[in-house]
């Protein structure tokens, strides 16, 4: 299976319809009477759809197993047609669609099963999945112009030489694989004096987003947090706190990050670990989600607030 351990938990949701239909003028009003000799069509049907949904990992090889938060199955009964509607909602790292397309499904094959009996010329005519919500691409704001971004590494090490940047490699090509344009890179010793000019002389220039990678943990010399935080106009708590929630679901050592996040300005400044793991994760568990907040600094700015 796919890995999706590095998805965030979100609500996903997904809705399906199958269409079933019939050839005897005389079929759905047994259907609707409950003369059908091998009972109740609908309420077999609905039974069924809810055990397909629940058992879709145990029969299609990729789907994940999932807890099934809530599922719906409902009837449209036309003249000589069915229409099955199955909803499905879960929290979790992966959509719903192929549980809800497989409700549908078992749903009209329970159908046709109890309906040839007494008609031989019941189809299902059609399968689709008509919605799904949730996950990262429902949370990307649009904007008028480009997201500008910065990023500053800190490092002693990396500032003499002795070591080579990871981390804020690659936490650039996140940000170009997200659409942000990454307008300067710069790297400081762990000095808080030279964070923090640095990076009151990009919030002043007009970047919208800055992001430091390094020195937020608890060696001597980690001394982030104590450069950003007084600089800050407004923290934003729930920002760390979404990010180390996350880490701690895949790194015990996660609740050792002391990183903070806040405004300088219009700027959003998150302080993100120097490890090239800790920095992929903080990512994944942020964006896109977080740049909602520029989306909000550019609405401000718009209307002159």
């Amino acid at each position: 299976m796919i890995d999706i351990t590095h998805k965030p938990t979100t609500l996903r949701e997904a809705t399906a319809t199958a269409l079933v239909t019939v050839s005897d003028p005389a079929t759905i009003p047994a259907v609707k009477e409950k003369r059908v000799p091998k009972g109740d069509v609908l309420e077999s049907a609905r039974v069924a759809a809810l055990f397909g949904v629940k058992r879709t990992h145990e029969l299609i090889p990729d789907c994940h197993p999932m807890p099934i938060e809530h599922a719906e199955c409902t009837f449209a009964v036309g003249e000589q047609e069915i229409i099955i509607t199955m909803r499905v909602r879960t929290i979790y790292r992966t959509g719903v669609e192929v549980e809800a397309m497989h409700g549908a499904s078992v749903a009209a094959l329970t159908i046709y099963d109890m309906l040839k009996p007494i008609d031989k010329g019941v189809v299902i005519a059609g399968i689709r999945l008509m919605e799904k919500k949730g996950g990262k691409s429902d949370w990307k704001d649009r904007f008028d112009a480009p997201v500008k971004a910065a990023v500053l590494v800190i490092s002693d090490s990396v500032s003499a030489g002795k070591k080579v940047d990871k981390g804020g490699v690659e936490v650039v090509e996140r940000l170009r694989g997200l659409g942000v344009e990454c307008a300067d890179t710069t790297l400081v010793p762990d000095e808080p004096e030279a964070i923090a000019t640095q990076v009151k002389a990009w919030a002043s220039s007009g970047i919208d987003l800055i992001l430091t990678t390094g020195g937020t943990g608890l060696s001597p010399r980690d001394r982030t947090p104590e450069a950003i935080a007084p600089i800050l106009d407004r923290e934003v708590p729930g920002i760390m706190e979404a990010a180390r929630t996350y880490g701690q679901e895949r790194m015990p050592w996660a609740m050792m990050s002391r990183g903070v996040a806040g405004m300088v300005g219009r700027t959003l400044v998150i302080t993100l670990p120097g490890s090239t793991r800790g920095a992929q994760e903080t990512m994944d568990a942020l964006f896109p989600f977080v740049l909602h907040v520029v989306k909000v600094q550019e609405h401000a700015f718009r209307h002159g607030i």
